[in-house]
């Protein structure tokens, strides 16, 4: 059987193909109860750094720059990336984001490392 790792902004109602579920922000989302959230686990580690994200303020003319540097803050968390992708390969995995834009959002950037990076064997 194999199991996915997809996305969602954490405003979207959970369901139960959403798996595993877990928020890969630093900051709690605006309006959003732990209860409603429905977590398995929020993991801070792995969202960009808070000075990265500050400086990149989800401005579209900043984007490249922004994955870049974002990559290579990924680069030194191989431990959180492999923890990552070990449950995905158990159960269904959602990421979840609270930025209103996808496209200016890091969680396509970690989904891209997840899916393309290879596993370290645990």
């Amino acid at each position: 059987m194999s199991y996915s790792i997809k996305t969602k902004r954490i405003y979207e109602k959970p369901l139960p193909s959403d798996g595993y579920r877990i928020l890969v922000d630093r900051l709690w989302p605006r309006g959003i109860s732990k209860k409603t959230a429905a977590l398995d686990q929020w993991n801070k580690e792995i969202a960009p750094s808070t000075a990265l994200r500050k400086w990149f303020g989800h401005q579209p003319e900043r984007i490249e720059e922004f994955t870049q540097k974002y990559k290579e803050e990924l680069a030194t968390k191989n431990d959180e990336l492999d923890k990552i992708k070990a449950l995905a390969q158990t159960q269904n995995l959602t990421l979840l984001y609270a930025a209103k834009d996808f496209k200016t959002s890091h969680v396509g950037i970690l989904l891209e490392i997840l899916q393309t990076q290879p596993t370290k064997e645990l």
